[in-house]
């Protein structure tokens, strides 16, 4: 049984799912659909998807929203990725930057590596978006395992209230998390005493 919380992380990210791989003129009804669900109806909704989804691709890899969006086959705001994680923003964020550590292989473990990029956009996010804080807390959908990192502001934590990210404010945070800092190049000044000069000839 899902916990309410669980329940509204996945609801969360099936609709983050439907706003960027669904038609135009389906996607109220379908956001409309997940969001009326109980836990309950919520949890056989998951069981049923995920047995279609393997049935579909023959595999046994479910192709899970966040397997589309680390491979790039779903529309995403990316801010960082290296060979094994991706880290892209949540359409549906607890706090402006909200970022999704997402491993690129299908797995419901946390590896060290997952963590440690985490840690790295934890630095980033508080640097960039100066915020006070920093909380994270894993999520799963399809037996995907994710990392949330999550800028505090006021008071923010795991259970606030989401909001609608418009497109505008992705792209904002997206450019701020993605500039490179230029280091300005640092002359070292000579001390007299090590500085040789040849004598001066009369």
């Amino acid at each position: 049984m899902l916990t309410e919380e669980q329940s509204q992380q996945m609801k969360s990210n099936i609709i983050q799912q439907i706003e960027s791989t669904f038609p135009e003129d389906k996607k109220a009804s379908a956001i409309s659909q997940i969001e009326s669900m109980s836990s309950e109806q919520l949890e056989e909704f998951i069981k049923q998807n995920s047995a279609q989804q393997t049935q579909n691709t023959g595999e046994g890899e479910q192709q899970c929203i966040f397997c589309l969006i680390s491979s790039g086959k779903a529309q995403s705001y990316q801010v960082d990725e290296n060979k094994s994680v991706a880290a892209v923003l949540e359409l549906n964020p607890i706090s402006k930057g909200h970022t999704l550590i997402i491993p690129k292989k299908h797995s419901d473990k946390i590896q060290k590596r997952t963590i440690s990029f985490a840690e790295k956009i934890s630095k980033k996010l508080k640097l960039k978006l100066k915020s006070k804080n920093i909380i994270s807390f894993s999520g799963n959908l399809f037996g995907h395992e994710i990392i949330n990192v999550v800028p505090v502001y006021q008071d923010e934590n795991q259970n606030s209230q989401r909001y609608k990210a418009e497109k505008e404010e992705l792209e904002e945070v997206q450019r701020t998390l993605t500039k490179k800092v230029i280091k300005k190049p640092t002359t070292k000044k000579i001390k007299e005493k090590k500085l040789w000069l040849p004598r001066r000839i009369p």
